[in-house]
């Protein structure tokens, strides 16, 4: 006989959308914890390529092109002093400035490093929100990054966002400590000698001043509140004679290792979790297979109460025969027959004993 389809009760239903919903939380609940860490080493990598297209681009370039380009910089540097207010270029200024020192078309004007930080960020014109969210900007009316006496490079950007980490960790640098910038083929090193907290109107710290070669990294502060601006200033120093060996890249190859191996855990996860549904869904639930009809055999239970009512059948079926002579015996049924057989050997036994009795 055919295997009879065993029927899902509403208890197993309930039982399977619970464990997906669980499932389906566990996998949100990493995703969640592993978003900030994710989306900051996408940050790094894009930055990462960033930095190396930029100098892929600036070797492409002759050298009489690059000292060009230098010369235009230093010109503007020159006489950003005398602009009424620097901080608001008009549009023409604006579109000058935008045209300085863009290698690629892309806005990029060089990088940053902080070795301290381990960190290497292009640096963008302008300090617009799209930048700021992916790299560092350079402020508008400041100084482009090419030193030089009576400059000041002021470049900005966020601290502890959740899709990129960018200058956290700005505040731990102290006096002494290094960061440089590096435009085409020349590095522009300096050292910090002023750490300040401002409000973000405050600007005098700023300011170019006479024979002095600054360049300022600005960032928001305190961290989650920004009602400040942190500012770490440093002075043109030469560069070190030993060449800058710092890492930048192994944040990335860390995070890459990380993700992958979390990718691989959820991964090996979800298919335990699909397999157990599945085998789940499939066991059978309640009692031994008969072997027959695939269906579960009868409970104990329902086996004495089958057996009581088929006792109380052959009972009353025995009255029936005793009560009513007129019943011919049914030799279908052992209950009637055996009962026949047995009436009839009582009426033997009667009547020997009143032969005897004579």
């Amino acid at each position: 006989m055919a295997v009879q389809r065993r029927k899902r009760r509403p208890i197993d239903i309930i039982s399977t959308i619970i464990s997906v919903f669980f499932a389906v939380v566990l996998v949100v609940g990493i995703g969640l914890l592993a978003y900030p860490s994710v989306a900051d080493w996408w940050n790094r990598m894009h930055q990462s390529r960033a930095v190396a297209t930029y100098i892929e681009q600036t070797e492409d370039l002759s050298k009489a092109k690059k000292q060009e380009m230098l010369k235009a910089a230093r010109e503007y540097n020159a006489k950003l002093p005398s602009i009424a207010d620097r901080w608001r270029l008009t549009d023409e200024q604006k579109k000058e400035y935008e045209s300085i020192l863009d290698v690629s078309g892309t806005g990029i004007m060089g990088y940053v490093t902080i070795p301290k930080l381990k960190v290497r960020f292009p640096v963008y014109h302008g300090t617009d929100e799209g930048v700021l969210q992916i790299a560092i900007g350079h402020l508008e009316g400041s100084s482009l990054p090419v030193g030089g006496a009576t400059t000041h490079a002021v470049v900005s950007g966020h601290t502890g966002l959740p899709s990129a980490k960018l200058l956290t960790g700005l505040d731990t640098l102290v006096k002494g400590d290094t960061f440089a910038f590096h435009v085409l083929d020349e590095t522009y090193t300096y050292q910090v000698d002023k750490i300040s907290v401002v409000l973000p109107n405050e600007l005098d710290n700023l300011n170019i001043e006479d024979g002095k070669d600054y360049a300022t990294v600005v960032t928001c502060t305190p961290y989650g509140v920004n009602t400040h601006r942190l500012l770490v200033r440093g002075h043109r120093i030469p560069n070190p004679k030993t060449p800058d060996t710092t890492d930048y890249d192994t944040p990335v190859r860390t995070y890459t290792t990380a993700i992958v191996s979390v990718a691989a855990t959820v991964f090996i996860l979800g298919i335990i979790l699909v397999r157990w549904l599945v085998v789940r869904r499939r066991r059978p639930r309640g009692g031994h297979s008969t072997g027959v009809t695939g269906k579960p055999a009868k409970s104990n239970a329902a086996n004495a109460t089958t057996g009581n009512i088929n006792t109380s059948a052959n009972a009353s079926a025995d009255i029936m025969q005793y009560d009513n002579p007129n019943i011919a015996a049914d030799s279908t049924n052992p209950n009637i027959t055996q009962r026949n057989t047995t009436n009839a050997n009582i009426e033997d036994d009667w009547t020997s004993f009143f032969d005897e009795s004579r």
